[in-house]
Formats: structure tokens, sequence, C-alpha cells
């Protein structure tokens, strides 16, 4: 298990001690959602979630919701003591983790947003984005994970270059930029001068690798409750 993931799943240990849910059976109820349930019905239909590949799983915490992305989700019933104890050796259990998690700070009011934009919010999320970016001032910017309408907002104001983990992707020019292999990846990053990573990184435990001497920001709802507590850039504008 990365440093990072397991410095969260201290904080998130802490948490539930200090605000006596250890000692309830605590319902936490988890599944994946429908690409419909996900995203909605967006205008474009090239979104990784609607490809069939990655789910979100959702769970629910006394009535709060809190949203991972995976390609490995299931059903799930039980407390949040077992959950966090869980062995953290697979990406479901590390969704089961981060999902309940999001659900927690959200009903903790640690956290405003826990569940995955929907409909046209994509689209609109990306025209925040050169304003996120710009308080960094970034040349040339490194992207982990293909997501189309971001990739296609700072390709046209930046220098890019993308790796991607499916297979069908690599190789592939998407906004005029190549995909390449995420082997690629430490060649790439002394080409940059900023990272732009998916928050999914947290769920498949690659996210350590991210955090070299570049400035890094981290996109989308998966990540949400881990950046609040470990201080991370963090992009997710529309996030409900």
């Amino acid at each position: 298990m990365g440093v990072l993931l397991n410095r969260f799943i201290d904080e998130i240990k802490r948490l539930i001690h200090n605000h006596s849910f250890k000692g309830e059976m605590v319902s936490v109820y988890a599944r994946p959602l429908t690409p419909e349930e996900a995203i909605g019905n967006p205008e474009h239909n090239d979104y990784p979630l609607l490809k069939g590949k990655e789910r979100i799983m959702e769970a629910v915490f006394q009535g709060a919701r809190g949203h991972a992305y995976s390609d490995h989700t299931g059903n799930f019933s039980g407390s949040i003591e077992q959950v966090v104890n869980l062995p953290m050796d697979s990406n479901f259990h590390r969704a089961l983790l981060i999902s309940t998690s999001n659900a927690v700070l959200r009903r903790l009011g640690l956290i405003k947003k826990s569940c995955h934009c929907k409909d046209d919010d994509p689209v609109n999320c990306a025209t925040y984005l050169g304003d996120a970016l710009r308080q960094f001032s970034p040349k040339r910017i490194l992207m982990i994970g293909h997501q189309p309408r971001l990739l296609e907002e700072i390709s046209k104001k930046f220098d890019v270059r993308i790796t991607d983990r499916d297979p069908d992707n690599i190789g592939r020019t998407k906004s005029r930029v190549i995909i390449e292999d995420p082997e690629k990846y430490k060649d790439i990053m002394e080409w940059s001068d900023f990272i732009f990573a998916t928050g999914t990184t947290i769920v498949n435990d690659t996210i350590d690798g991210f955090l070299a001497d570049l400035p890094v920001m981290f996109y989308g709802i998966t990540i949400s409750g881990a950046a609040k507590i470990l201080g991370l850039n963090h992009f997710c504008p529309l996030g409900r």
C-alpha cells in the first residue's frame, strides 16, 4: 500500500474514532452505478464511463452519498469499521474505501461535493479549468488519464502530453495530442513543469508516483475527500 493511501486511512480511522462511529454498526451500502445513474445523458459519448470499462462505486452513509471511479466494483453492506480494516489489495476494496470515506466526510460537512457530475456538467466543468491552472503558470502539462473535455480545453492553451492506462487509447490522437503509454511517464515528467492527474490514482494506488518535485493538481470527484484531508490541489468545480 502506498504512503499517501496509508496516511489517508489513518486520518479516516481517527475521524471515525473521534465521532464515535467505530463502536457502532453503521450501515454502509455500496454498489456500482449504471452509466446513466453516474453521468446522466451527456451530449458526448466518449467518456470512459460510457465505454463500460470503468464504473462509479456509490456508498451511502447516514443518507450521504459518496462516489469513487474504478475498473473493479461490486456490492457491499456492512460497517465503516469493516471497510477501513479491509486489506487494500484490490481496486474494489480501495474504491469501497474511497467512496465510503467521501460519504462519511460529506455527512460530517468536511466536503461539500462527493458525487459525480451529470448531463452537461462535464462540458461546463472544462470552462473553469483555464482559471484553475493559471495560478500555477504552467507551460508544459503532463495529463494523467484521458478525460475528453478537459484534454480539449487544456490542449487549446498549453503544451500537453498525456498518458492513459486504457490500452485502447494508447497511440490514438485526441484533441491533436497522442495518448502515450504510462511506461513513458518518467520521460514525459522530465519534459513537463506541471502534472494534471486523475484522482482515480488513489483507487489504483499509483498516486505516490505523481507526487514529484513538480506541482500537481488532481481532478475528479473520486479524490475529493482525500484532497481535503491530505491538502492536495483539487479540481472538480461541478461535483454534486
